[in-house]
């Protein structure tokens, strides 16, 4: 705080009520005797009652805000007329802040503030005040209400509720054009001296604008400013209390003020005269260059229009413009010639589209500037007489028959020769041709109008010394019609008779058809190829004819079928005509003559064999052909497949025979402990799966020594069998598994094969003769081949 605010709030301290003099009174005021309607109120004992009316007179405190004491901030004093002095009230307090903020001494009524009071968090502050008997706490006088009032004192300066504002005024505008308004709020009391009275005034942003002392409003201070030259502003605005004066608090804000744009510059053009070059060939719309003007204004106010004027190319020549670049594009209007006219002169205007009327002084808002456009030569390729051509052609024309002719220059100044030729993408089936020379079309096939009614070609033309330059023309042929066509039936017929028909009944209605399509339309006449007994042609005279009968009742068992021959002829030049026949079958009809049955065969069928009937046979067939064509496939399915598929696969097999032994108690039927150690040869034991019929005593056989060869241990063993008395008399399979002794090829097994830590080598199968060369084949075929690959 300043030495000037601080001596103002001294100043005003002392022309205000000292709150220290402050001091409510509670007075006592004897109430007036009651009036006496009718009689004097008395007590018990007879005396008369006098009652007292005590009333409080209070007033309000007032208390400065912000005080910065160390001792509590005196408010003011509460006393009763009943207070003697000698302690016996007791003063009470409470409301707003009472015991916290407020507290008031029981016995003298002193109130005092406890701390610092913000005016702009709370203006005043509503109490009650009591005062009692200290011996009996019984109220001496009536409680009253009060207000204590806090005093404002400058202690906020203004604000503005936006930090930054942003503003805009047109260019050129006059002196005083209001721009925006700014306003800055002071918390202090208003009503109360003039901490709360705000002015303000412009620190930054002269001399360009103007700010209203009372309002804030910022006005223009300088006429004609422009954008051009100058387009943003920062204005600083500053708000001061206390009326501006010294001692005041004072708050700023930012003012970006934008000049916006008006229409207040022409466009005009960078050069006066602009030249501008375009091939002959450049086709029509082509673009062949742009002009454009600048204006120093922005947005809509820039738009510019451009039109052409004047010049010796008005006609050929047209400009657009562009509205996303503002340019004028000047285009081809009319085909163009070198060898005709090689320089055009154009006068093109620019003038702006939105013109302001306040600124017409400043005018006008147009420019012009001159264009010349030179046509350059180029190699054009040939042009055509018409841009199409159309031939009318009848389609009986012999062929070579010319149909038209086409013709084509070169434009140049060379006037090269012209070749002429048929795209043949437009005549697939090569019906046409063409003179390279002279442009003559002529047919190379037949016509038939029939078949294709029009023919759309494409000629083109080639210069000879440029055959790529050409040009293509369209040619539209259209083949006229002539009567080659004989008529026919339009539809097939199914037509029938009734047997019980009579003579001149309808049967049938006809019309027949014609290819060809005369100019006076279609005529077409119906008769009979012969007399026919049994029906007749009528003709309608509207390409219908009907057919009658001629006779009564037919029989489907005489004649089920009739022929009729039926001539049908046009009328156009020459006559054609063909003949069509028509089949009418004889039916049987009821007797609205609806058909029933149109077949002889059908009376012969029996009258017990329904149609139902026949169909649940056939039906029953097909289920018993189906049964067996199943049966025959399952069968099938069923056959064995072999032991071994192939007579390459030759491998370790396992197989299953399917053939049961004797059972559990079968362990002697064949003793295979021999052949694995000949060492081991028991004694005969008898046989448990039959009975002999002569019992022998079984001889002993000398064991087979050790290291036997297993030829030698076989022979032994058949020999035995056949000399033993007691062997069965039938044949027995018996099987040996004994390998023998000292084998130089071990085993040939490869069921241990896959044990082996290594490959092994098979190339001593080779060594062991003719016998093993299919073994020394696989194995040894197999190393190579794994070696190969």
């Amino acid at each position: 705080m300043t030495i000037q605010q601080v001596l103002l709030l001294l100043l005003l301290w002392m022309w205000l009520p000292h709150p220290c003099h402050t001091e409510m009174l509670f007075r006592r005021t004897p109430d007036l005797r009651p009036k006496s309607f009718g009689g004097r109120a008395s007590g018990s004992d007879g005396k008369a009652i006098h009652r007292q009316k005590r009333g409080w007179m209070w007033n309000q405190f007032f208390l400065l805000e912000e005080y910065t004491g160390s001792d509590y901030q005196y408010v003011g004093k509460l006393h009763s007329d009943q207070d003697k002095g000698d302690g016996s009230l007791k003063y009470i307090l409470s409301g707003d802040g009472a015991g916290t903020l407020f507290i008031i001494d029981e016995k003298t009524g002193d109130i005092h503030a406890t701390r610092r009071i913000d005016r702009e968090e709370k203006a005043f502050y509503t109490l009650r005040a009591q005062a009692i008997n200290r011996r009996t706490l019984r109220p001496v006088e009536p409680e009253s209400e009060f207000v204590i009032k806090i005093h404002d004192i400058n202690d906020n300066e203004p604000t503005f509720p936006e930090e930054i504002y942003t503003a805009s005024v047109p260019e050129m505008s006059v002196v005083g054009t209001s721009v925006v308004q700014v306003t800055a709020t002071d918390a202090d009391d208003p009503s109360y001296g003039n901490s709360a009275r705000v002015i303000y005034s412009i620190l930054q942003g002269q001399p360009y604008f103007s700010v209203e002392p009372e309002t804030g409003i910022i006005r223009t201070a300088l006429p004609n400013m422009n954008r051009e030259n100058r387009e943003q502003y920062q204005v600083v605005i500053q708000a001061k209390d206390m009326g501006g004066q010294m001692g005041g608090l004072s708050g700023t804000t930012t003012v970006n003020i934008t000049l916006t744009d008006v229409n207040d510059n022409p466009p005009r053009f960078p050069q006066s005269t602009i030249h501008l070059r375009v091939p002959e060939s450049s086709p029509v719309g082509t673009a062949i260059g742009s002009v454009k003007a600048t204006d120093a204004d922005t947005g809509k106010n820039a738009e510019v229009e451009y039109r052409i004027i004047d010049g010796d190319g008005t006609d050929m020549f047209d400009i657009v413009t562009q509205k996303n670049t503002q340019e004028g594009i000047i285009t081809v209007r009319k085909p163009l010639d070198y060898e005709t006219r090689r320089l055009y002169t154009l006068k093109v205007e620019a003038e702006n589209t939105h013109v302001d009327p306040r600124f017409y002084y400043l005018g006008p808002f147009k420019d012009t500037a001159i264009v010349k456009i030179s046509v350059e030569d180029v190699d054009e390729p040939p042009v055509f007489s018409r841009s199409s051509y159309l031939f009318e052609v009848h389609e009986d024309i012999e062929l070579g028959t010319i149909i038209g002719t086409v013709m084509a220059r070169d434009p140049d100044s060379a006037s090269s020769l012209i070749r002429f030729s048929l795209d043949r993408h437009t005549d697939l089936d090569r019906i046409f041709n063409i003179h390279s020379g002279n442009g003559s079309i002529y047919t190379s096939k037949p016509l038939d109008r029939e078949i294709s009614q029009w023919h759309n070609l494409s000629v083109i033309a080639a210069e000879i010394n440029n055959p790529k330059d050409t040009t293509r023309v369209p040619v539209y042929v259209r083949i006229l019609d002539v009567n080659d066509n004989a008529p026919q039936f339009a539809v097939f017929y199914d037509t029938f008779v009734c047997e019980n028909a009579r003579a001149g009944q309808l049967i049938q209605t006809i019309s027949a058809v014609d290819k060809d399509d005369p100019l006076g339309g279609q005529k077409f006449f119906f008769s009979l190829a012969a007399v026919n007994p049994n029906f007749t042609v009528q003709d309608n005279e509207d390409n219908t004819a009907r057919i009658l009968t001629r006779r009564n009742g037919f029989s489907r068992h005489e004649i089920s079928t009739y022929l009729l021959p039926v001539v049908i002829s046009d009328n156009d030049y020459p006559i054609q005509s063909s003949t069509g026949t028509l089949t009418i079958r004889v039916c049987a009809c009821d007797s609205r003559g609806n058909m029933q049955s149109c077949n002889a065969e059908a009376l012969l069928l029996p009258a017990g064999l329904s149609t139902g009937a026949l169909v649940a046979i056939l039906l029953c067939i097909i289920i018993l052909l189906v049964i067996v064509v199943l049966f025959a496939a399952l069968k099938r399915q069923r056959k064995k497949e072999p032991l071994i598929l192939s007579k390459e696969d030759i491998r370790d097999n396992i197989v299953s025979y399917n053939d049961e032994g004797g059972g559990e108690e079968d362990t002697q039927a064949f003793d295979i402990g021999t052949l694995r150690n000949p060492a081991a040869i028991e004694d005969k034991k008898l046989r448990r799966d039959i009975i002999p019929e002569t019992l022998f005593v079984p001889r002993r056989t000398p064991s087979a020594p050790d290291n036997t060869d297993v030829r030698d241990f076989i022979n032994q063993r058949l020999k035995e069998h056949d000399t033993d008395p007691s062997a069965p008399p039938y044949d027995s399979l018996a099987t040996y598994a004994y390998e023998g002794n000292d084998s130089i090829a071990e085993s040939l097994s490869s069921l241990e094969s896959g044990t082996t830590e290594g490959d092994q080598n098979y190339d001593y199968l080779r060594e062991w003769g003719p016998r093993f060369n299919k073994l020394a084949e696989m194995y040894g075929g197999g190393e190579s081949d794994k070696d190969t690959s």
